[in-house]
């Protein structure tokens, strides 16, 4: 059965063997202020980029950005663990004709407040949207910021190990002289590599380039995740019944991978009317330990 929690009684789930969810209604500001210190393993979220999505999130101006979301990010800060990781969905929009600095700016910020920038992955949609632009080309990516609290974070890049791909059938069968030492290129850049490394193996670790075709379905909201994006990343930071949070639920993608995945987690939304479709959504498909929070009353 579904379990109804009032405000004030919210808790972290944390019931022993169980893959534990809770929806929460509400500003994430004011939820996250109930959560205890380092308690959670990964954030994964995509928040409403600037001066977009207006019609359902009010819009943020490229210029207030920074100021409106460094409080969360410091409420999301208290609450991850030491090794835990952040990892944030965002692009920058043209203004006037140029790309905005606000993410740049927001990186510089979130640096000052004690986040470590340590990665940068791509999303490279592979089946982006056609178009024509007079001064730019159809988008065909986002940036999917990664940030910590210390250098020592867990991850596990085994399970996110890639097959090694056709080319190594032919060019690993007959190895040169230079393909056993790690031999300077022809070019003087200095990037050399022993090709030796690679012979044995069906899987390599991947690149920082995620080519994942965007979502065509968008199951009632005006921007949704592949469920492959938030996946890979649960995948390379936490384990089963480590805990999730997605501050910015929206259609819940993150939520419903995470279930999936056996993780704990926790998902946020402000709107809600896609507050209540998740959790509708999950309680007619699962009816196994679902809490509910609404931010003004018993949902």
């Amino acid at each position: 059965m579904s379990t109804l929690v009032t405000p004030g009684s919210f808790a972290v789930p944390a019931l022993p063997g169980a893959t534990n969810t809770v929806l929460a209604s509400g500003d994430c500001r004011d939820v996250l202020a109930e959560f205890p210190d380092e308690c959670v393993d990964l954030i994964v979220t995509s928040p409403p980029y600037a001066d977009r999505r207006r019609s359902t999130y009010g819009g943020v101006a490229p210029d207030e950005y920074v100021a409106w979301f460094l409080p969360i990010a410091d409420q999301l800060h208290r609450v991850l663990k030491p090794g835990g990781t952040f990892i944030l969905n965002i692009k920058e929009n043209a203004v006037h004709g140029e790309r905005h600095t606000y993410v740049l700016e927001l990186i510089l910020a979130m640096r000052q407040r004690g986040w470590l920038w340590t990665e940068e992955f791509i999303w490279h949609k592979r089946n982006a949207y056609p178009g024509k632009w007079p001064n730019r080309f159809r988008d065909a990516w986002e940036r999917l910021l990664q940030f910590n609290k210390q250098r020592q974070f867990r991850m596990f890049q085994d399970a996110v190990r890639v097959p090694i791909g056709n080319w190594a059938q032919n060019r690993l069968r007959n190895l040169g002289k230079n393909d056993v030492v790690r031999s300077s290129p022809a070019t003087g850049s200095g990037m050399g590599r022993n090709i030796s490394n690679w012979v044995g193996k069906s899987e390599v670790y991947p690149s920082n380039v995620l080519h994942i075709a965007a979502e065509c379905g968008n199951r009632g909201h005006s921007a949704v995740f592949p469920e492959s994006l938030p996946e890979w990343f649960i995948k390379l930071f936490t384990r089963e019944k480590d805990l999730v949070l997605d501050p910015f639920m929206g259609s819940g993608t993150t939520v419903t991978v995470a279930r999936r995945m056996g993780r704990r987690v926790v998902g946020v939304e402000i709107h809600d009317d896609y507050y209540r479709a998740v959790r509708n959504r999950l309680a007619e498909r699962e009816n196994t330990d679902l809490l509910f929070k609404s931010g003004g009353g018993v949902s």
